[in-house]
């Protein structure tokens, strides 16, 4: 179920023959009334890039807000379980380093990028409270940046601009002095961290992610250097509220679910690179 303001229905086609598959293009804003019994609700709507939630704030706080009640109240008719997908950014510019799950976050809940962050804040509170007030079986996965193929080319963030600029050989754009750090994980380790989530009996907030770190400005590097290109680097004004630093504590990954990431950063990016050749190839 999806409203498709920043997807596209070309990521599903290769399901589209499957009998256990079925698309449904709704806003999850709205009352939600499925006739068939539901086991698990993923509840994943939100524009997650800053591209997207700084122009879409409002739609952002609705689907975090009025999306996470009617998701809830889907799985309470139900007595369905429910997995939300909330993110690293609650933790906002963090003061603890790397980033423990018992960390409340240091956000700015007027600044540009609050509407993102405090639309999922607010989404596991919500989630909690159906937990502890109706006995919902509920979990929160916070995920931190992930990449890999099916990434749009220009959503905003880091690896697929990255990606763009140096297949093109075009500049590439560091923000700030590109000291800030940031944690990048492989879809197939984070969507295995995800399905064990759902099958374990956590209630509360999980970090999955990757905890090798990594300078943005030495990740535009290293883009440079896989793809062969030969751009430049260039340096941009940081935006405002922009982390400084990204890195998730995994440990309780670990403990509860025997999860760790097994792609290394470079053997995901070789992966993905060939499909962003292609994207760039008919993009133009």
């Amino acid at each position: 179920m999806d409203n498709l303001i920043t997807g596209s229905e070309t990521n599903i086609e290769h399901l589209r023959s499957s009998r256990r598959f079925r698309f449904i293009n709704y806003d999850v804003t709205n009352y939600i009334d499925l006739n068939e019994d539901l086991d698990l609700i993923l509840h994943f709507a939100s524009p997650a890039s800053p591209i997207d939630y700084l122009e879409m704030p409002i739609q952002t706080l609705k689907v975090g807000s009025l999306g996470t009640h009617k998701a809830l109240g889907l799985a309470k008719a139900k007595g369905a379980r429910f997995l939300l997908a909330s993110t690293s950014e609650v933790y906002g510019d963090p003061l603890q380093h790397p980033q423990k799950e018992t960390y409340w976050g240091n956000v700015n809940p007027t600044g540009y990028r609050g509407v993102y962050d405090e639309a999922k804040r607010f989404a596991e509170a919500m989630t909690m409270a159906y937990h502890r007030f109706h006995g919902l079986e509920t979990r929160i996965v916070r995920i931190f940046n992930t990449y890999g193929t099916r990434m749009r080319l220009k959503d905003g963030r880091a690896l697929p601009t990255f990606f763009r600029q140096a297949l093109r050989n075009e500049p590439i754009t560091v923000f700030g002095d590109g000291s800030q750090t940031r944690s990048f994980t492989y879809v197939d380790d984070l969507v295995e961290g995800i399905y064990r989530l759902a099958e374990s009996s956590e209630a509360g907030p999980v970090n999955i992610g990757n905890p090798e770190e990594i300078t943005i400005r030495d990740f535009a590097k290293e883009i440079i250097e896989i793809t062969g290109s030969n751009s430049e680097l260039v340096f941009k004004d940081l935006p405002a509220d922009d982390p400084q630093i990204r890195q998730p504590d995994i440990s309780k990954a670990r403990r509860i679910l025997n999860w760790e990431p097994k792609t290394s950063r470079r053997e995901g990016l070789l992966k993905t690179l060939e499909y962003f050749k292609h994207q760039v190839n008919i993009s133009g």
